[in-house]
């Protein structure tokens, strides 16, 4: 009888043990999702920033392109229907 419940013991405290290993696991889990949530917003936002006509502008502008002085023009092709 006293091997018996050493062994549902030993077997109770294995359990113990892998529930708190598995609890641990979901918490790092779940600080390493919200650094990533917190990298995406960050891009996110850097792309938003960089995406804006006057960034873009000023970037051109390093590399010698210019805005357009003259505006678009819209051209139609008539088909031969």
């Amino acid at each position: 009888m006293i091997l018996f419940l050493s062994v549902l013991a030993l077997i109770m405290i294995a359990s113990s043990h892998s529930a708190d290993r598995k609890v641990h696991e979901v918490a790092r889990l779940k600080d390493e999702v919200r650094e990533l949530h917190s990298r995406f917003v960050e891009g996110r936002s850097e792309l938003m920033g960089l995406k804006k006509e006057t960034v873009v502008e000023h970037r051109m502008k390093e590399k010698g392109i210019f805005i357009s002085e003259i505006p678009p023009t819209k051209i139609k092709v008539k088909s031969k229907k």
